[in-house]
């Protein structure tokens, strides 16, 4: 795919941290996801690459993907991944998947249904 080809594609931009290792290289290096697509994704760190160089990404939740490097700028890399991914997976849920706030967070008022009566010595 090229540039041109995936400007229409989805992009959620997050914070999130992956970690991107230059094919044949044992080290990767840490890097901040600026944008994420199916696709392919734009990165910033301090990962020296060039164009059309291959890249092995770890995204949490999603595991490691092939890609190769689109373009490279300054500090920022695009990459074009092998095979799309389903980017929503790497979307880190912020409110918890339990119905009610946590104790601590619930206000501290005493329930309507209590009678609240005059306390016998």
């Amino acid at each position: 795919m090229t540039a041109i080809d995936t400007r229409n594609l989805k992009r959620d931009s997050l914070f999130l941290m992956a970690d991107v290792r230059l094919e044949g290289s044992e080290r990767s290096e840490r890097v901040k996801v600026r944008n994420l697509s199916d696709g392919g994704m734009m990165i910033e760190g301090e990962l020296v690459a060039s164009a059309g160089q291959r890249v092995v990404v770890t995204l949490k939740k999603i595991g490691e993907v092939g890609g190769v490097v689109a373009w490279s700028q300054s500090a920022r890399v695009g990459i074009s991944f092998d095979e799309p991914v389903d980017a929503g997976l790497a979307r880190t849920s912020l409110v918890s998947e339990k119905s009610e706030a946590p104790r601590y967070a619930r206000p501290a008022v005493a329930p309507a249904t209590h009678v609240w009566g005059v306390r016998q010595v």
